[in-house]
């Protein structure tokens, strides 16, 4: 048996692409679901039909919508979460102090208990996103982490030193202005997970084919980044069979990445 688990940035609820972004889940069928930029997503009707799209129940004890604080326009970002197993213990960590969206926390079985987060991490700036890398890390004692289960999966907003970014990447950015990353970029947040023991799926078993989950164009610069990521706890990654980054065509700016684990 093997646990899939997606992470997917829907991009502004989904709206006219939601017929697209359905038939993506019902194809790919996640075993674990965790969505971005939910939102208008309230009344709770597109995430009815993302249960129907992945032949779950449309429960509580299936699909949840973490509610994310408002931004200064009003809108929530809102994550959402589903799961063909049973979902316990589910908490939403949404202080403006210390998220820039929203944190939903929650338990599954997968043969032994797993601790999931998932996340979309401020898009402004890199100071930000490293008070909620240190707001996660402080919320897990660094040696039940070490010997439990634990995933992170969400949009980070953030850049991997793994990943095989230009050797004039600060010069691109400044060309497109485009200063969310740093001038010149910064990888504190990845550096922070990874120093408290998390590790990047995506490259734990070997070197990936596709990396680039959102290629950006600005003042007709074209720049390819990886800001999507499924991270595990060292336990649960000795688990992972495969990682991937899963092209969802034009059902989103982002693509998806996907993480297969053994279970228990």
């Amino acid at each position: 048996m093997t646990l899939k688990v997606m992470t997917f940035n829907v991009l502004f609820g989904g709206q006219e692409r939601f017929d697209a972004i359905l038939a993506l889940l019902a194809r790919v069928r996640p075993d674990v679901l965790v969505l971005q930029e939910c939102l208008w997503w309230e009344t709770g009707d597109r995430l009815n039909q993302v249960a129907a799209a992945l032949g779950l129940p449309a429960d509580a004890s299936h699909i949840h919508l973490g509610t994310s604080r408002p931004r200064g326009s009003g809108r929530r970002y809102h994550v959402a979460l589903a799961s063909r197993r049973p979902l316990r213990s589910v908490q939403i960590h949404n202080d403006p102090r210390q998220i820039g969206h929203c944190l939903v926390q929650c338990q599954f079985d997968a043969g032994d208990p797993v601790t999931l987060f998932g996340t979309h991490y401020d898009a402004h700036n890199e100071d930000a996103r490293l008070v909620e890398a240190r707001y996660l890390c402080d919320l897990l004692d660094p040696i039940t982490f070490r010997e439990g289960l634990y995933l992170l999966a969400g949009d980070l907003n953030s850049l991997s030193r793994k990943d095989p970014y230009p050797a004039n990447l600060a010069e691109l950015l400044l060309q497109a202005e485009t200063n969310k990353y740093g001038h010149p970029p910064r990888f504190s947040v990845l550096d922070t997970l990874e120093s408290f023991g998390w590790l990047d799926t995506l490259y734990h078993r070997q070197q990936p084919t596709e990396w680039v989950t959102a290629r950006r164009q600005n003042n007709g610069v074209v720049i390819d980044y990886r800001t999507d990521y499924v991270l595990a706890s060292p336990r649960m990654a000795e688990r992972l069979v495969s990682a991937e980054v899963v092209n969802v065509g034009e059902a989103s700016d982002h693509h998806a990445v996907i993480a297969t684990f053994r279970e228990g």
